[in-house]
């Protein structure tokens, strides 16, 4: 009989980290079947959004900052 778990975890120098409440349901003699799905396409929280921005800037050829009246002006 098989039994499907869904989980979200990290992948850590190459391995994933099975969550402690799994742990105990697997038995260590038996393979396991993994289907790995990144969500690439999610959407970032506004949060992680900035982080990787200020990490990774995009660079914009002859880009030309606005003044500070230009930001301002209505």
């Amino acid at each position: 009989m098989s039994a499907v778990v869904e989980f979200q975890a990290q992948v850590k120098d190459g391995m994933i980290l099975i969550p402690e409440q799994y742990k105990s349901s697997l038995n260590p003699a038996k393979n396991v079947r993994v289907i790995l799905i990144q969500q690439s396409g999610a959407q970032p929280d506004d949060a992680n959004f900035l982080k990787g921005l200020l990490e990774n800037p995009i660079a914009v050829e002859n880009f030309v900052p606005l003044t500070r009246d230009e930001m301002y002006e209505r």
